[in-house]
């Protein structure tokens, strides 16, 4: 029977008293044909596991390499040793799997982020990975439970759509017609997708926001939580062509009730990771200390890991206008020097430089930055009363975390049937196709408000990880879709 083996992170809490324990884990290191280093992936915290000479033929011994996995009965008992307080005393031992100890890429030594990507199939059982991970559980399972105490209805959205909610066109699409040139075409010699599977053409979901704002309309306040897609070729440490996101969605909101939402949702799931995986953060804290010393002092954090982390969990999020936030660049000195590579003025898309310049130089906090230009932003946003000199805003509000900058992006939804068809027509969105989107507005409209969080920049801010392809388990991205 293999389900009374007691995990090794329980055991390591254990008080010693020879009591006799089964545990299951792979050989991180074997010393001495006597001192076995055993992992199970429950901690990065290795169980030293003391073999009696004599107790294992020299065919077994042999067989006890780094990767192999190992079943071993015995007694818990008080280390003598530096670095643990129990051990455990093997009575016996069964190896359940064999590792090629010449051929096994994860040889006990330091390995590149760039080769573990490369060995996305085993960089798992590394101790970066195994915290990153273990992280990456405990932010999901606090999500869940953040909206399940608020009353919050979870709510699938379909991955498979034919409504492209931003506005953007950078999808996948999704067809059963044949790629050999044979597809029916219509008159114009443009695809037929009347004979494809829908019977029109769909694609890999953008976001789930559109749908999530159906379910407000009847639940008051739904979330998503599911995969996203993006057919942006971006090769950047921060874009994915697939990802994840959290969609909350609440009628009766305004812009301030969701940027209060928002920053309470933030710390919440921060604090539950602080509480509930200290010890992965403080090895990856130190990780990450160690990575910094290679660079330059004014490219280092200012705070460590967890200390940044405090840092978010203890302060208000500093709120701001977007036309304030063109001012403060304006009149920085990283403008002034001409130290940003994109230009700044009222009206641009603000960049990840800029962003970044808001957050880590000026407040030194997490900002949210609200109203911004009408044009540069989802035909879906509210337009906000009055217009300043042709500056048409929107309650659009963004969250920027220092290290990453967008970490969420959300805003009060346009509930007036006339503006949402303006917006609509200047988006060249036709009104026919989404009749199921306006009935919202036709049949009982309200105020309402949502935002999406990209759950793998969540996970990069907490865990301090560099790379957006060091938080997924298998990164799509351009000209990759290995595994």
């Amino acid at each position: 029977m293999f389900n009374n083996r007691t995990r090794i992170k329980a055991l390591l809490a254990m008080e010693p008293a020879n009591q006799e324990i089964t545990v299951m884990g792979w050989v991180r290191t074997f010393r001495n044909n006597q001192f076995i280093a055993l992992n199970d992936g429950s901690t990065n915290n290795n169980l030293q596991v003391v073999v009696e000479l004599g107790l294992l033929d020299d065919a077994t011994l042999k067989r006890i390499t780094t990767g192999a996995s190992l079943k071993i009965t015995g007694e818990l008992v008080a280390s003598l040793g530096k670095g643990q307080t129990v051990e455990l005393k093997a009575k016996s031992l069964e190896v359940l799997g064999d590792s090629d100890a010449e051929a096994y890429p994860l040889q006990p030594k330091k390995h590149s982020l760039e080769f573990l990507r490369e060995k996305a199939h085993l960089r798992f059982r590394t101790n970066t990975f195994g915290a990153v991970f273990r992280v990456r559980h405990s932010l999901a399972f606090a999500i869940h439970q953040f909206f399940h105490q608020k009353g919050f209805v979870y709510l699938h959205t379909p991955i498979i759509t034919a409504s492209d909610a931003e506005g953007a066109g950078e999808m996948f699409r999704v067809t059963t017609l044949p790629m050999d040139g044979t597809a029916p075409r219509n008159e114009d010699g443009s695809i037929n997708y009347k004979e494809d599977f829908f019977g029109k053409s769909t694609n890999l979901t953008v976001s789930g926001q559109l749908e999530g704002e159906l379910g407000a309309m009847a639940f008051s306040e739904i979330y998503t939580f599911g995969p996203t897609f993006r057919a942006e070729n971006s090769n950047t440490t921060r874009h994915l062509a697939e990802f994840w996101m959290i969609e909350p969605e609440m009628a009766f909101y305004d812009i301030e009730d969701n940027m209060n939402l928002a920053e309470e949702f933030i710390k919440f799931i921060i604090r539950f990771a602080m509480d509930h995986n200290r010890d992965d953060l403080e090895f990856l804290a130190q990780r990450l200390a160690e990575e910094e010393k290679a660079l330059p002092q004014d490219k280092r954090s200012e705070l460590g890991l967890i200390e940044k982390l405090e840092f978010v969990l203890n302060n208000a999020f500093e709120r701001i206008t977007y036309t304030e936030a063109i001012d403060i660049l304006l009149n920085s000195p990283a403008y002034k020097k001409k130290k940003f590579q994109y230009e700044v003025k009222w009206g641009i898309d603000l960049q990840s430089e800029h962003e970044r310049y808001l957050v880590e130089k000026h407040f030194k906090k997490p900002v949210i930055v609200t109203n911004y230009p009408a044009a540069i932003k989802a035909f879906y946003m509210r337009l906000n009363d009055g217009c300043e000199e042709g500056k048409q805003t929107v309650a659009a509000m963004d969250i920027l975390a220092p290290g990453i900058g967008e970490i969420v992006g959300g805003s009060q939804r346009e509930e007036r049937l006339e503006n949402l068809l303006k917006r609509m027509e200047e988006f060249h969105i036709p009104a026919a196709e989404m009749d199921w989107y306006l009935d919202t507005r036709r049949f009982g409209t309200v105020p309402h408000a949502g935002f999406g969080l990209g759950f793998e920049r969540m996970v990069q801010f907490v865990t301090g990880m560099t790379n957006i392809r060091d938080v997924i388990a298998f990164a799509r991205t351009p000209k990759n879709c290995e595994f």
